[in-house]
């Protein structure tokens, strides 16, 4: 195995190696943003009756005739049934049945009303106007959405528009995240010498919510192989992502490798040619993804963003990948040839301006950042108004 692979080579392992879950029967309430595990066939006519589109006044069209006698009204929701003679007209609502008899609906805005009759305007009014026909938004049968859709806001209240309460989907993981380290203390007690708050719990979690995956464990462990080992079983047991930080480095107190191997999960990679998060660790347990991410958080975030997100979109068969765009370079800019470099920055919709404070653990300039520059390993030297790949946060 190499000790070091390319962001290219971990993207496409990732790939490779990340299966769908197993789909699921969920409520509409619970669907946005997944995607459908099944084709959806409507079971009905929608509408299933003719239906007015619009206020008016629904009769027969008769080519020769230019006023109709008025009798009742159809309301929206009203279960009335009879049927509307020739020369008759029924005041009518949006939404309601167009009673058997009458063909075309005039809107209110035009009509003539006089001693109880509906006097026809001088404009052309067709048969058919304003009446939406029997299955004209879908017919009994017809396919309503396709396998591998995902759900949004409108198809959801189009699928309960034609009456489907259930379906099938690929749900969402559930997701434990381990944080390590004898030196964490909890935000809003009392910092010790040599403690640090713990900031990636909160960031990954929010992360998570931030896609709606809201079905998060969070453990702690310290720098014990045989407590991160039994943590490391616990949530292999209840979730289907796990995220560890902290201990993937090669120091005396770094543990999570070893757990890897204690749990049986097997590494896919370790380490990654780039500036920040080179130490990134990368397995699987059958079909449970497990993530060894850097302790510092804007390597948290970064490998996050990068390689964890778009993981989860594999996981749902949905697609997470930053938004990827080119923009001119604000000023110029220097690195070492060797890593990519992931650097935070802002994006103003012209240009892109690299933010002070590049440094693994400060999180101050990450929070004020929009996007990802990414620039190549090969690359040493960039110029103002050269356009460069960025990622844009969300």
């Amino acid at each position: 195995m190499k000790t070091m692979i390319s962001v290219q080579e971990a993207r496409e392992l990732i790939r490779l190696s990340v299966q769908t879950i197993g789909s699921q029967h969920c409520s509409l309430a619970e669907a946005n943003g997944l995607v459908l595990a099944e084709d959806i066939y409507s079971d009905k006519d929608i509408p299933a009756y003719p239906q007015s589109s619009m206020d008016g006044y629904a009769f027969a069209f008769e080519e020769a005739r230019s006023s109709y006698h008025l009798e009742g009204e159809m309301a929206a929701g009203s279960d009335h049934q009879f049927h509307l003679a020739p020369g008759k007209a029924i005041r009518i609502f949006t939404g309601a049945a167009v009673p058997p008899g009458a063909d075309t609906v005039l809107m209110q805005e035009k009509a003539i009303i006089e001693n109880g009759t509906l006097l026809l305007p001088a404009s052309t009014v067709k048969k058919g106007d304003n009446v939406r026909p029997v299955g004209s938004e879908i017919q009994k049968g017809a396919n309503a959405l396709s396998k591998g859709t995902r759900l949004n806001p409108v198809s959801l209240g189009f699928l309960a528009g034609i009456g489907i309460a259930t379906i099938k989907v690929f749900p969402r993981p559930k997701v434990s995240i381990i944080v390590t380290g004898n030196e964490l203390q909890v935000p809003g007690k009392k910092l010790g010498y040599g403690q640090v708050y713990d900031a990636n719990s909160h960031a990954l979690r929010a992360c998570l919510e931030q896609q709606h995956i809201n079905e998060v464990k969070v453990f702690t462990s310290g720098d014990n192989p045989l407590q991160l080992k039994q943590t490391l079983e616990n949530a292999l047991s209840i979730s289907d992502l796990v995220l560890m930080t902290g201990g993937v480095s090669v120091g005396d107190y770094d543990f999570t490798l070893q757990a890897f191997q204690d749990c049986g999960v097997t590494r896919i990679f370790h380490k990654i040619r780039q500036k920040p998060g080179k130490p990134l660790l990368f397995g699987m347990k059958e079909n449970k993804v497990v993530f060894g991410l850097p302790g510092n958080p804007a390597s948290v975030l970064t490998c996050f963003y990068e390689y964890v997100l778009p993981s989860i979109g594999y996981m749902m068969q949905a697609p997470l990948l930053l938004k990827s765009v080119q923009a001119p370079l604000a000023h110029d800019h220097q690195k070492p040839a060797g890593l990519t470099h992931f650097l935070k920055a802002v994006f103003n919709g012209e240009d892109v301006s690299l933010q002070i404070g590049q440094e693994s653990y400060k999180l101050s300039s990450f929070a004020a950042a929009n996007c990802l520059v990414v620039l190549p390993e090969t690359e040493t030297n960039f110029f103002k108004d050269q356009f460069i790949e960025i990622h844009l946060l969300p």
